[in-house]
């Protein structure tokens, strides 16, 4: 678990990190080719705005090779993930208390038995 928390994803950078989790390490030509493939058209400069962001944000880390940024992530999709949600939760909990934690309950209630051993499997690992 990091010793941070790190920051929720807009949707570019969401996309960003997606491709960059999938391929690590990744260049900014390598992601924009990747997004670029989509509907929507994206700049170099865009995407290139966005990875740096992303370094300076601290989830993803940079070296540079020759002229070229090679980026890779500073946390594992999931790592990132369980950060997110126990923040998001925590948050949650801090500002509707009790009536958060009823609805959780109220939710686990309503789960079919297979989602629950698995809910149950990763409560046992946090």
């Amino acid at each position: 678990m990091p010793e941070w928390t790190p920051p929720p994803l807009h949707q570019l950078e969401t996309e960003v990190m997606e491709d960059v989790w999938g391929r690590e390490p990744a260049t900014v030509r390598e992601v924009l080719e990747a997004l670029n493939r989509g509907p929507r058209q994206r700049a170099y400069t865009t995407v290139m705005t966005i990875m740096a962001r992303l370094h300076r944000k601290g989830l993803l880390k940079r070296r540079r090779e020759g002229k070229t940024d090679v980026y890779w992530p500073a946390l594992s999709r999931p790592a990132y993930l369980d950060a997110r949600a126990r923040a998001e939760v925590e948050a949650l909990v801090e500002e509707f208390g009790d009536v958060a934690l009823a609805h959780f309950a109220t939710q686990v209630g309503h789960l079919d038995p297979e989602r629950l051993e698995k809910l149950r499997r990763l409560a046992d690992r946090g």
